[in-house]
């Protein structure tokens, strides 16, 4: 929300400043800009009047083009396109990594990549989650303890359901980052399930050790 208030308190050379085809300020601030300015006094051209209309346009269509280019980064692109390539899908990458350890989601993220040719961003993620799978295995124990220490009665969350959360959020910011518009179908679900029996078993036979998973280790238990 621009505050009109604010803008009148600036100068005139400071307000022309707001009607420059290369000003980064949002379309409604140039409006108010030039209204401001007409009511000073200042008489603009016909051809200046057409040339400030038209930078606040194009600046409303960048807005509408970048809020739509959001949207469509965040959705997920599944199709029925026979010829698109298969991935493991978003939903399933992210329940795995919620409900069998950020390992598995970031496994069969990287697989992804591997498919689509980014080797780097595969092992990159390979690489992370190894290395949130220590921080978590470290890090949870680290918070019970400070919480023991410090006589904290409540946390707001859990550290168990702080590191699902979190690896849930990486997981799908990586997601957008890496696939990001691509149309894929949905690909077997035969890995992605030797890998969740794997981290089950993993779990069940050492659930406090390298391979925590909140959800999980809470019906093993």
């Amino acid at each position: 929300m621009v505050n009109r208030n604010v803008l009148k308190k600036l100068s005139d050379s400071e307000l022309e400043k707001y009607l420059k085809e290369d000003s980064r300020f949002v379309p409604e601030a140039v409006q108010i800009a030039f209204e401001i300015l007409e009511e000073r006094g200042r008489i603009f051209s016909d051809e200046d009047t057409l040339r400030i209309k038209e930078i606040i346009l194009n600046k409303k269509d960048s807005q509408e083009t970048e809020k739509i280019e959001k949207q469509e980064i965040g959705k997920d692109h599944i199709t029925e396109d026979p010829n698109a390539i298969m991935l493991h899908s978003r939903g399933v990458i992210l329940f795995f990594g919620v409900f069998f350890g950020f390992i598995s989601g970031a496994l069969l993220l990287s697989f992804n990549c591997f498919k689509i040719k980014k080797y780097k961003d595969g092992i990159g993620i390979i690489i992370l989650g190894i290395l949130f799978s220590i921080l978590q295995h470290f890090g949870i124990p680290l918070m019970h303890q400070i919480k023991t220490n410090n006589h904290i009665t409540s946390y707001r969350l859990s550290p168990e359901v702080f590191f699902t959360i979190l690896g849930f959020l990486i997981l799908y910011f990586i997601w957008i980052e890496t696939i990001k518009k691509l149309p894929y179908r949905p690909d077997s679900l035969v890995i992605p399930t030797i890998i969740g029996l794997l981290a089950s078993f993993l779990i069940y036979i050492n659930y406090n050790g390298f391979l925590p998973s909140y959800f999980l280790v809470g019906l093993l238990k």
